[in-house]
């Protein structure tokens, strides 16, 4: 595969990735990011200049695009999670607080 057609699996992999965040489906995110790392690792590695051309140059930007993206729903789902735990358990945000670190 050559490192164009490895971009761009790289890209499916992060629609995937992003796809399988919205569904909360676990089995298909470990999936499409073990794909992703895979491509990535592949990926690696100095480019010579002239292997970068304008579909490269747009496929990284919408890898990056996409990571972001990815990056932002777990994050999101991060937060949800711990405000739920928090609801359960009754604490706060603030575990600790200066008066307790103190004692």
């Amino acid at each position: 595969m050559s490192r164009v057609e490895q971009l761009r699996a790289v890209v499916d992999a992060l629609h995937a990735e992003i796809a399988a965040l919205k569904r909360f489906d676990v089995a298909a995110l470990a999936v499409a990011t073990g794909a992703k790392e895979a491509g990535i690792g592949a990926l690696a590695g100095t480019w010579r200049q002239d292997e970068v051309d304008d579909e490269v140059r747009a496929l990284a930007e919408e890898a990056q695009r996409l990571n972001e993206t990815s990056r932002i729903y777990v994050n999101l789902m991060a937060a949800n999670v711990r405000a739920r735990l928090d609801a359960l358990t009754g604490l706060g945000a603030q575990v600790y607080t200066r008066s307790s670190a103190a004692a």
